[in-house]
């Protein structure tokens, strides 16, 4: 009997969480179709409607930025070490540890 009343209550507590799932998937897609649409003007009504947008939507002079915000370029390995090991030498532990070494 015990296992039956165990059975049925996880059963429950699984379609509670199914159903959850679903109606966040919904509800995710149906507020993600006017942010990334770039036919409607609905895309960017969002950014606009705010009184003080995200500092990183904004450009120089303060308007809106309507481009892609990422942009991935492609460096060499020794590049990347050689920045990596400029920040590590600027950093302020860098030289703490050094006088410890000595």
């Amino acid at each position: 009997m015990l296992h039956l009343l165990y059975i049925l209550a996880f059963t429950t507590l699984a379609l509670i969480a199914v159903s959850n799932l679903i109606r966040n998937l919904i509800m995710f897609s149906v507020e993600g179709d006017g942010v990334y649409s770039r036919g409607q003007s609905s895309g960017y009504d969002r950014i606009t409607n705010r009184s003080v947008p995200h500092p990183e939507f904004l450009d120089n002079t303060g308007k809106i930025i309507r481009d892609p915000l990422l942009v991935m370029r492609s460096i060499d390995v020794q590049d990347a070490r050689a920045h990596l090991d400029a920040l590590y030498e600027a950093s302020p532990s860098s030289s703490s540890e050094a006088d410890r070494e000595n």
